[in-house]
């Protein structure tokens, strides 16, 4: 192993974390879910920082650390939902975006050319939105209510976000594979 490797070895350990998390929150140990999912984010911030400040970055990093992310946060969506937590709607709108998003890749990878990740600054925002949200739930459920009003601005902020990011990336993608295919 070379220190290179780090960084996707933090990656790997991520997405151990997955199961822990999503079983934390089915026994109802929010509290516990919560830090969990704390060090699965710290991992995160930690892989990405070691990539970029002693360039360790690989293509294979490139596509795992993402799916890292969307797998803790769409499982975290799941197990949320099927506990009542989130309604099963917005679920369904996490689960179809990312859909969308992975399926236009794939296809743009197959028929145009080989895809770089660039996610969007309002990938990032819609990304964000989810994360708070998730948090704000688990940390509700283990400590305390927050207000009905923070967490209606949650549930509405990622709805706006999905919807928007979504739209985001089939319309610059489109756009891109449009232009691609007529050189």
């Amino acid at each position: 192993m070379k220190p290179s490797d780090l960084p996707n070895l933090i990656t790997v350990f991520r997405f151990l974390l997955v199961p822990p998390v999503v079983m934390l929150l089915l026994k109802g140990h929010f509290g516990s879910a919560l830090l969990v999912f704390a060090v699965a984010g710290f991992s995160d911030a930690l892989d990405g920082y070691l990539a970029k400040r002693y360039h360790w970055t690989s293509r294979l990093g490139a596509l795992m650390d993402p799916l890292a992310d969307k797998l803790l946060l769409v499982s975290s969506f799941i197990t949320l939902g099927w506990l009542g937590l989130i309604p099963l709607w917005l679920v369904g709108l996490v689960i179809l975006r990312d859909l969308v998003i992975v399926t236009g890749a794939i296809v743009y990878n197959m028929r145009i050319e080989q895809l770089e990740a660039e996610p969007s600054l309002v990938s990032k925002l819609n990304t964000l939105t989810q994360i708070l949200l998730v948090l704000a739930i688990m940390f509700t459920q283990a400590f305390r209510e927050l207000p009905a009003l923070w967490m209606d601005t949650l549930f509405y902020s990622v709805l706006v976000t999905i919807v928007w990011s979504g739209f985001d990336y089939v319309w610059t993608w489109s756009r891109r594979a449009w232009s691609r295919r007529g050189q």
